[in-house]
């Protein structure tokens, strides 16, 4: 029994279909089904049964499904205390990002991530807020910053910090939505972002309370551009606020009454590897960067 079949066994089950688990696995879909076929032929049971829409978990999968994730996190755990003991933190780690890059400080976090682990080699990938979450879901970026709500039993998160966000108009529409009601604003250009968003979220969540749809008028996926379409006359959108008091400040936009929605910045990663040495050296440095109330980890990854 090898460490790879149990890992191509966890995925074929949580994907339910071949194509899917060899995908995540980025191996072939044949090299899955013949681990799969050698772990069955080994255990002498039947783990899965095949159907015509994918693959279904048989009693005896059901139940051999939690010894094999036990093993696999174990392994793990031994490859990340043999980390620790090695004092190493290095390799590629695949962080995600997104929206406006000083407001989630993603410079600071990289240039100490790079003085501190000078063998770690940080990739950034800029994603929307579902995009992201799916990705660290399926291991496909060790880690992201994320916006809004979330509570999923696979996924941990470090909260950084608050965010607030207003609904602003251009300029020039300040006579036009100053005594608007919210049926009348939401007969207005919108500017919205897609589904997967956060952004998106916090806009249906604020007309849905009214039981009112607002009009789209154009998508738009990065926080820059939707300000700047505010700003040129397009439509209104919700805006960070302090974006949102800059762009007032310079006669650039309005502000449609005292409306508030309050979200949350978070840093993601796999709940499985909140001992890797990597996740715990990109989250001490996080402790650091945003003077967060935990103790940071220390170079090596432990908390000091």
């Amino acid at each position: 029994m090898e460490i790879y079949q149990l890992r191509s066994f966890v995925a074929v089950a949580e994907a339910g279909h071949l194509t899917r688990a060899a995908e995540k696995l980025h191996v072939s879909q044949p090299a899955v089904s013949a681990q799969i076929k050698a772990l069955e032929d080994e255990l002498e049971l039947a783990l899965f049964e095949r159907t015509s829409s994918g693959m279904v978990l048989t009693p005896a999968g059901e139940r051999l499904l939690a010894d094999a994730e036990k093993v696999l996190a174990a392994a793990q755990a031994m490859r990340n205390e043999a980390k620790a003991l090695k004092g190493e933190v290095a390799g590629r780690v695949r962080v995600g990002t997104m929206s406006d890059p000083g407001f989630i400080r993603v410079g600071e976090f990289l240039s100490a991530t790079v003085e501190r682990y000078p063998l770690l080699q940080v990739e950034l990938h800029h994603e929307i807020t579902g995009a992201a979450f799916a990705k660290v879901r399926d291991a496909e970026l060790d880690a992201s910053f994320y916006y809004g709500d979330l509570e999923h039993p696979g996924v941990g998160k470090l909260r950084l910090r608050g965010s607030t966000y207003r609904v602003a108009a251009p300029a020039a529409w300040k006579k036009r939505v100053a005594d608007a009601d919210w049926g009348e604003v939401a007969l207005q250009p919108w500017i919205i972002t897609p589904s997967i968003s956060s952004h998106h979220k916090l806009v249906r969540a604020l007309f849905d309370k009214h039981g009112i749809e607002p009009t789209k008028v154009v998508e738009a996926d990065q926080e820059s551009v939707i300000a700047s379409l505010v700003v040129s006359g397009v439509g209104l959108s919700l805006i960070r606020e302090e974006l949102a008091l800059e762009k007032q400040a310079a006669g650039q936009v309005c502000l449609w009454r005292d409306v508030r929605l309050e979200s949350t910045l978070w840093f993601i990663y796999l709940l499985a590897r909140k001992d890797d040495p990597v996740i715990r050296a990109l989250l001490g440095v996080l402790h650091d960067i945003w003077k967060l109330a935990e103790q940071p980890a220390r170079k090596d990854g432990r908390r000091g």
